[in-house]
């Protein structure tokens, strides 16, 4: 999620608040299926059998952690099934709820910052200063800010991708967004509405986007190598090609790209995902409010369809950062890029397109420094939180699963035309060019009766037409440019900010955390988003879904490339001391939480999940926090009926409860410092170290604070009187076990 740097009068991020104006229905309103519980889930919901089930989310390569098999021979008669495994079990006391600046582990556990805000990452780049004052163009060779989706690689001494890497591997990971308050002297400098310090914004250009950065263990410590070959920073200014059905479109002909064949940068890269050919996806989320779109005086030269766009991608603004403003441009215009207005005479002669070119995930090769990353239209444009990779099987299609980071947006999922040829291993971008520019995009309906449907986002079929009334698709270019119009054409269900999903290497099902939602209300419930209430922070009411929760669903037959699934509400955030109808999973003090993000299965310990929470719901109680987590599978639990109260209103849903942890299943493992989210989760190859991302510490410090630094929201990590860094920890077992186990 992006840190809340534009919020409205409530302190909610104007990012998340959502565009989405459709009806589609909340699918209690839907025909109720006449079967039983037992029987739909019975409907050949299997495991996904001899695939190579990809771990996903935020977390490390997953892609060939296992042997890659060959198609399935000829039935033979069955072998003796083999004894079961060891079952996992969580062997660590529950770390306590804290509002302290610290990073708490439990006992046993040691964790050691690896990777600040601004350390350098090439010869010749002097340490950080953190004050403000470092030159503007070294910034392209330091850390980024705002630490986010991330992704170990391990590698082998011939510098080759090796999975099983333990020691020695290349770290990946997103810098979401800025503090921007902490990353000047005295914050940024705007003076009538305009940015007057271009260094100021040069500086943030470079603070955006992706490191590759070489890591190493040395006896049972890890570092960054500062100077090795492979560091690289990709941020606003890299360039960048276009794949897939948009590429060389007029949807994104710019001044800097005639043809439309190219753009310079990624930004708000949120969550990520992987490749088993071994590239790392960084995804772009909240992009639309960086550009610049006066709508009083752009919308009168705009067509009715591109108001309809703009409208429902939110971008309307005068761009959260100011970029546009600087004056005077440069000739290439590195700012006036950021003006999505028309100015010109035609597309070619402005950046009208401008934010056609964002919403995407990009794929970049960390193995090839000198590689230019692409963006993947195939796979849709909306406010990306990851790419999941599903399993991975030879011979089958690939899949990956996306959430839309908004209240009341969309999951999809997209399927490779082509099956998975473990001959690619290794292929870098050529690779993804076979398997990630073709293929079907879907949206996701959940139906009230447990069941759900893969819609397919296609011109000429789901109402995807020119004759749809609040969108006239064109051609398959505007499909994936518009994919939000396009799912609400195909009446997919809105969901309460679907952000990362993860896939359980155990059985193949789908894991997808919904954040929270204060736009729903009571009587707009639905079945996989079944809650509305109030839970009031310091006597402040918060109202809607205010502490989340997760679906799970499994596609039918273990077939990730299936068109329906099956599905249960896993888990649902809540106060321990709520009402058994908020708190409908029982937590107590060790494992209460709020507002779930980040997710990621294991690889060394199939089944072991790994859950964390952004919130601003739960923090007159605690930090944020990561969990760890044994979940079963679809249908544990049972049918329940919730009674959901708000004020004098009041209504009944129905929905699927899982069946509850208890502290067996679910316990906190860590809680970060003050006023930061916890996200972006790796392990090394043998699972013996777990690198996790603290963003944005202290980023509620007030602009008026910035010269008293006894009023900065925090001081972590060098504590004392130091400005607040985002930063990667590594976390180490003192004995030198597996992490949590």
């Amino acid at each position: 999620m992006t840190a809340n740097t534009r919020s409205d009068e409530s302190g909610i991020d104007l990012d998340d608040i959502g565009t989405n104006p459709t009806a589609n229905p909340s699918f209690t309103d839907l025909i109720a299926s006449r079967l039983s519980r037992r029987h739909l889930f019975g409907l050949g919901v299997g495991t996904a059998g001899t695939a190579l089930l990809q771990a996903c989310g935020g977390g490390s390569d997953s892609s060939v952690s296992f042997p890659i098999l060959p198609p399935a021979p000829a039935p033979a008669p069955p072998a003796p099934p083999p004894a079961p495994a060891a079952p996992l079990k969580l062997n660590f006391n529950a770390v306590a709820k804290s509002l302290d600046d610290v990073v708490s582990v439990p006992a046993g556990y040691t964790a050691s910052v690896l990777y600040r805000l601004g350390d350098p990452i090439a010869s010749g780049v002097a340490a950080y200063k953190n004050d403000g004052t470092d030159d503007a163009a070294t910034y392209d060779r330091r850390a980024g800010d705002h630490h986010d989706g991330m992704t170990f690689f391990g590698m082998n001494g011939s510098n080759k991708w090796d999975p099983a890497g333990a020691s020695r591997g290349l770290l990946v990971m997103n810098h979401e967004a800025i503090t921007p308050l902490f990353l000047h002297p005295t914050g940024q400098t705007v003076v009538g509405g305009a940015r007057t310090v271009a260094d100021e914004v040069l500086r943030e250009f470079y603070l955006h986007g992706v490191s590759v950065i070489e890591v190493n263990k040395t006896g049972n410590a890890w570092s960054y190598k500062q100077a090795s070959s492979f560091n690289r920073r990709v941020h606003t200014l890299t360039e960048m090609t276009f794949s897939g059905p948009a590429a060389k479109t007029e949807y994104l002909k710019t001044k800097y790209s005639t043809d439309g064949s190219k753009t310079r940068g990624t930004l708000n890269n949120c969550a990520n995902g992987t490749t088993p050919w071994g590239t790392y996806l960084t995804c772009e989320e909240n992009w639309a409010g960086y550009f610049r779109r006066i709508k009083a005086t752009d919308d009168p030269k705009r067509t009715a369809k591109e108001i309809a766009s703009f409208n429902r991608y939110g971008v309307a603004s005068t761009g959260r950062e100011l970029w546009a403003t600087v004056t005077p441009d440069t000739a290439d215009n590195l700012y006036g890029r950021w003006n999505t207005e028309v100015i010109g005479a035609t597309a070619t002669d402005d950046f009208r397109n401008g934010s056609n070119t964002y919403g995407w995930v990009v794929e970049i090769d960390p193995f090839t420094p000198a590689s230019t990353p692409k963006k993947r239209t195939a796979l849709g444009r909306f406010g990306h939180e990851g790419a999941c990779l599903g399993s991975v099987v030879v011979g089958k299609p690939l899949v990956w699963y996306m959430g839309d980071d908004s209240q009341n947006e969309y999951l999809y999922k997209f399927v490779s035309t082509k099956a998975w040829d473990a001959a690619d291993i290794g292929g870098g971008i050529a690779a993804g060019d076979k398997y990630m520019d073709d293929g079907k995009l879907y949206v996701a309906r959940f139906n009230a009766d447990g069941t759900g449907n893969w819609l397919e986002l296609k011109l000429g079929v789901n109402n995807i037409t020119s004759g749809y009334a609040k969108y006239a698709f064109a051609d398959a270019a505007d499909v994936v440019i518009n994919a939000r119009h396009a799912a609400d054409a195909a009446g997919a269900t809105k969901m309460d900010r679907p952000e990362w999903t993860a896939v359980n290497p155990k059985n193949g099902e789908v894991y997808l955390t919904l954040t929270n939602n204060t736009a729903r209300p009571v009587g707009g419930t639905d079945a996989s988003n079944p809650r509305s209430y109030n839970d009031p922070k310091n006597g402040a009411a918060q109202k809607g879904n205010p502490n989340g929760h997760i679906v799970r669903f499994a596609d039918a037959g273990g077939n990730p490339a299936a068109v329906t699934f099956t599905w249960d509400c896993y888990l649902f955030g809540a106060r321990s001391t709520a009402s058994a109808d908020v708190n409908l999973s029982a937590l107590g003090a060790d494992n209460d939480f709020s507002s779930p993000d980040g997710m990621w299965f294991s690889e060394a310990a199939p089944g072991l999940l790994w859950l964390e929470t952004d919130d601003g719901k739960y923090t007159d109680v605690t930090n944020c926090m990561l969990l760890a987590a044994l979940p079963g599978k679809v249908g544990d639990g049972a049918a329940k009926t919730i009674t959901n109260v708000d004020g004098g209103t009041t209504g009944t849903q129905a929905t699927f409860v899982g069946k509850a942890p208890g502290t067996d299943g679910l316990r906190r493992f860590l809680v970060g410092p003050k006023d930061c989210e916890i996200t972006g989760i790796a392990e090394s190859g043998d699972g013996r170290a777990l690198f996790v991302n603290i963003q944005h510490p202290g980023e509620t410090t007030s602009a008026a604070s910035i010269g008293d630094p006894t009023k900065f929201g925090s001081h972590w990590p060098e504590g004392g009187n130091a400005r607040p860094r985002s930063a990667t920890v590594v976390i180490t077992k003192n004995d030198g076990g597996l992490i949590g186990l």
